[in-house]
């Protein structure tokens, strides 16, 4: 039975297919503990796992805990702003004090990218990225990668066209090493403004237009506009970003009729994506990425602490 080999998750980058592979498995297995009245197991009783989060987080955040918890892990939640980083600590200087405390894993989110790396070099914990900077998600990359195989069953082959803020985006970094490797076709579109030099070197298709690259697709991932993130204008107006790349009803016509629409949250209506297809259940699987997130991190809470699949 494979194990995962490997003392922490970082990213999607250095992962292999088969390792992609035994996390979605495994991910699929705890699935069903969410269906149940009481939603617990034993498992990681006698484990400890601290959220650290210096970025505010509603999905990943509470999906962590609850992962947790429902694997019975003594759960801890921190953010900075309830932290001694307020009083000026360093994250190094956090994350020994942590160490000292000796909890199993820490999940981190932080606006620098490759700060869970450093710690991973630090600790002896786990280390779980949360999202660094505009570097990688991996575990949002996973979860996506897991509705997509549970509503198409499969992934080889697809067409799935990434559309947005790709420059800012560690969410669309993840999901192209990600898919790629699962067999895929990625193709991404946004405003020149918003498309890294040499993104196509990551193997992908990239288009200005929102339309040619929805056409034929089998999955559609629109992005959140990383406004936090961006430190000059990069587009004139919302109103005239929405005009080019939000998805609505005239321009999802041109994928699959059988497509699905994807957003990792939180969602700008109107500007990324029009509320009526955000909310079609004939389309969207918004919410059931949502409920995946879940059992992604569950998975990578039992398979970082031992756990075979």
């Amino acid at each position: 039975m494979m194990k995962l080999a490997k003392k922490d998750i970082l990213g999607i980058r250095d992962m292999s297919r088969e390792e992609i592979n035994l996390i979605l498995d495994t991910a699929e297995s705890f699935l069903e503990i969410s269906t149940r009245e009481i939603k617990k197991v034993p498992t990681l009783r006698g484990k400890s796992v601290i959220n650290l989060f210096y970025e505010a987080s509603t999905r990943t955040r509470t999906s962590f805990e609850l992962a947790g918890k429902r694997l019975s892990a003594d759960t801890i939640n921190i953010s900075a702003s309830t932290s001694s980083a307020v009083k000026g600590e360093t994250l190094i200087d956090t994350a020994r004090n942590l160490e000292a405390m000796t909890p199993d894993i820490i999940v981190i989110r932080h606006s620098a990218a490759g700060a869970p790396h450093l710690l991973a070099g630090l600790v002896r914990q786990s280390i779980i990225n949360a999202g660094d900077g505009s570097h990688e998600h991996p575990s949002q990359a996973l979860l996506d990668m897991l509705t997509i195989k549970e509503k198409k069953g499969k992934i080889a082959g697809l067409k799935v066209a990434i559309i947005g803020d790709i420059a800012h985006s560690r969410v669309a970094r993840s999901n192209i090493y990600g898919l790629s490797k699962m067999g895929a076709e990625v193709v991404v579109a946004g405003p020149p403004t918003m498309l890294p030099r040499d993104i196509d070197k990551l193997g992908v298709r990239v288009c200005t237009k929102l339309e040619d690259a929805v056409a034929d697709a089998d999955v559609v991932m629109m992005l959140r506009i990383q406004l936090e993130r961006e430190k000059q204008n990069i587009f004139p107006s919302l109103r005239e970003y929405a005009r080019h790349y939000c998805l609505n009803r005239r321009n999802l016509g041109l994928a699959k009729p059988d497509a699905i629409v994807m957003h990792p949250g939180p969602i700008n209506r109107g500007v990324e994506i029009s509320p009526d297809i955000a909310d079609d259940p004939t389309c969207s699987v918004i919410l059931n990425q949502v409920n995946n997130g879940v059992a992604v991190r569950m998975a990578l809470l039992y398979l970082l602490t031992g756990g075979s699949e």
